[in-house]
């Protein structure tokens, strides 16, 4: 028997049950979210802040290095733990990891930006 139940916007879509390979593919996507924020949240500020004509090989005076640890320290784990409850909510999937992912390339990106600027 199908569902047909007519509401203002229409016959609501039959919702799927997930199945073990659903969860297995999540579960590999959530522990690559998880690698990925490791790597952002390890390098990210250490290539931000790398300079090959320094004469330490850490570049000058930052101007934004409390925003830098700031995205480093709250942003990365906040995105990175979201991604993953998102991954795992009845409503998310497989495009709440996609949009975790690009929000850490676009936190790695913002972090190399915050490094390369000093005072």
């Amino acid at each position: 028997m199908e569902n047909t139940t007519h509401t203002a916007a229409g016959p609501q879509p039959r919702s799927r049950k997930r199945t073990t390979a659903d969860y297995l593919g999540l579960t590999a996507l959530a522990l690559f979210v998880l690698l990925s924020g490791l790597v952002v949240g390890g390098l990210g500020p250490l290539l931000a802040i790398a300079c090959d004509t320094c004469q330490d090989g850490v570049r000058g005076p930052l101007r934004f290095y409390d925003a830098l640890t700031a995205v480093d320290r709250v942003g990365v784990p906040l995105v990175t733990l979201g991604t993953v409850a998102g991954l795992f909510h009845p409503r998310g999937g497989a495009r709440a990891g996609g949009i975790g992912l690009g929000l850490l390339a676009v936190l790695f990106c913002a972090m190399l930006a915050l490094g390369q600027l000093t005072a």
